[in-house]
């Protein structure tokens, strides 16, 4: 999930040494060298100093960090450079992509230490085990409480309330084409209102003024009112993000807020499923299974809600007081069976396209 250390990405990302990754292609390829393993991943991807010093010594290897944008774009990254793999693991794949990194042969199958504490209701692999989930969340919309409570306007609660009147030109959302929240946004329409009812629904959204842009980044950081990490004040106090960004709103502060100050539309949810994978052709399958188990370890499965802000894939893996105090539990997330977005995904992404961005 696709998944967001969403908000304080820039000190994580300087804390774990962070490399863009440059290009589709490449020419090095793979790790470095037998005691360097490579991680393939999205812009959001974060895990404490102490977690990846404590496997490094553990293990022997080295962590390279290779990023590649939002989700969908690093899978499309995975897939055009599948000949010549940038690296060992790919972390971020989720159930909303994955049958697309499935067809086109990305991972080599192995089966993870610890599997056997993942619910049976994630491991949609798992009779190949081509790739291992490890973490969920929900997307949802989420509101910026201060906006609705200086204009005197209740907050949305469902995808109907989206369209309003009253939330005219409020709402930011991702691209379904290019952005892993964009397209689970679009998916929990489609389960909403059926693939007779999905486009009518997001003609009503455009002609409400909705806005589009890449990815979750640009969507939160820059362009909702509520982000406090956002570089530039935005003006939009509806956004397309996490069940989970609210705690990330209140880490470090002191005293501890009642709330945070973004909320959660319950009614506007989509479970996502993030799995990681050994990438066919690593230069290092060794190491790479190596990352895998500890990914999907206590110790970096412990480590994930207060740096992705997501719920560990792990039943077992505590969670900290304030990821579930603050955060929003969603009971009842929209959800689609994976050979549905298997058969429709590229036709919905399309005519999503067609429609909305033109």
């Amino acid at each position: 999930m696709s998944t967001t250390s969403r908000i304080a990405a820039s000190a994580v990302a300087a804390a774990v040494g962070m490399t863009a990754l440059a290009g589709c292609g490449g020419s090095g390829g793979g790790s470095a060298d037998a005691k360097t393993v490579t991680l393939v991943s999205h812009d959001s991807f974060y895990a404490s100093k102490s977690v990846l010093a404590a496997f490094e010594k553990e293990s022997g290897y080295k962590v390279k960090i290779l990023r590649g944008g939002d989700a969908g774009k690093a899978v499309n990254q995975a897939i055009l450079s599948k000949d010549n793999p940038q690296g060992d693991v790919f972390f971020g794949i989720d159930n909303t992509l994955l049958s697309r990194g499935l067809d086109a042969g990305l991972f080599t199958p192995y089966r993870a230490k610890g599997l056997a504490n993942v619910p049976a209701g994630l491991q949609l692999d798992k009779g190949q085990h081509r790739v291992t989930p490890l973490d969920y969340g929900d997307i949802c919309v989420n509101y910026d409480r201060g906006y609705f409570a200086r204009h005197k306007i209740a907050p949305p609660k469902t995808l109907d309330d989206l369209v309003k009147p009253q939330y005219k030109g409020l709402l930011v959302t991702e691209n379904s084409a290019t952005s892993s929240p964009g397209l689970a946004f679009q998916l929990a329409t489609v389960a909403a209102y059926g693939n007779e009812g999905w486009q009518g629904y997001w003609k009503k959204l455009k002609a409400n003024g909705v806005e589009v842009v890449d990815g979750w980044e640009q969507a939160y950081n820059d362009r909702f009112s509520g982000s406090a990490a956002g570089k530039k004040k935005g003006d939009k106090p509806l956004v397309v993000s996490y069940a989970s960004s609210p705690p990330a709103e209140v880490l470090g502060k002191k005293p501890a807020p009642k709330e945070a100050p973004t909320g959660v539309a319950t009614g506007t949810c989509f479970r996502q499923i993030e799995f990681g994978g050994l990438l066919k052709g690593a230069k290092n399958e060794k190491g790479g299974k190596a990352l895998l188990d500890f990914l999907l370890s206590r110790t970096f499965q412990e480590d994930e809600p207060l740096q992705m802000f997501v719920n560990p894939a792990r039943k077992d893996a505590k969670v900290p007081e304030v990821f579930t105090k603050y955060g929003a539990r969603i009971d009842k997330p929209a959800t689609l069976a994976p050979g549905t977005i298997t058969k429709n995904r590229e036709q919905w992404i399309k005519q999503w396209s067609s429609l909305v961005l033109k």
